[in-house]
């Protein structure tokens, strides 16, 4: 590996950490991220659930984000199997790059050792929606504990309480589902690394602007905060 390829690996950690940190905290620049207002509006859909005994429409919104986290869980299993038959077909992949003038080459470890790097960013993926899906799972039974209209309003303390229960799992299941999104985003600017440690530099760094624009610039932020303070 050149200095380059450590630097452009350095350059990623960095960037991911410095993504992680940055919607980690409350407010920055004074916005506030999209998905902290996406956190309070999971709060105002529970809460407002207590209000009605029929709650059809709850539990098609539970399936619907049980379903998608199952879906990105399945794609990045057939991404690490996709990895695991590129290691195996290493040599005719290097006979192909050769071919390529732009491509920077490093040889057949280096190239291995990327494809390993790869395999990681899915399988860190792979775990995150799965943990997502079971706490998604939790999510529905805590929501089903929660007490109908009469009992609500005879006993409104115990109602909050198990209703708070439920926002605040389903809150980390989605903060586990976007972490498992994240590294599939900052997988597309790790392809970059397969052609030259600039071009993995300069997607990586693509992919992070992108990214902080959809947390802070995006309309889907207006969206939710058009009825508040940024």
């Amino acid at each position: 590996m050149l200095v380059a390829d450590y630097a452009a690996l350095a350059l990623f950690v960095l960037l991911w950490v410095a993504y992680a940190w940055i919607t980690g905290s409350r407010r920055i620049l004074s916005r506030t991220s999209l998905t902290k207002a996406m956190a309070e509006r999971r709060r105002d859909w529970i809460l407002n659930s207590l209000n009605r005994d029929l709650k059809m429409i709850d539990t098609q919104i539970m399936g619907g984000l049980q379903n998608g986290t199952a879906f990105f869980a399945s794609t990045t299993i057939f991404a690490i199997g996709g990895c695991f038959a590129l290691l195996g077909a290493t040599e005719q992949v290097d006979a192909i790059l050769k071919d390529i003038p732009f491509i920077v080459q490093g040889g057949r470890a280096t190239f291995e050792l990327k494809v390993c790097g790869l395999i990681a960013l899915f399988a860190y993926s792979f775990f995150k929606f799965g943990w997502s899906y079971r706490l998604f799972n939790y999510c529905t039974i805590l929501f089903g504990a929660i007490p109908m209209t009469d009992e609500a309003r005879e006993h409104p303390a115990r109602t909050m309480a198990a209703a708070e229960r439920a926002i605040q799992m389903n809150i980390i299941a989605a903060s586990h589902f976007n972490m498992g999104l994240r590294a599939i985003f900052y997988s597309i600017g790790y392809l970059g690394w397969f052609v030259s440690p600039w071009i993995f530099m300069l997607a990586s760094g693509t992919v992070f602007v992108v990214l902080i624009r959809r947390q802070y610039f995006s309309e889907a932020r207006r969206a939710l905060l058009n009825d508040l303070a940024d």
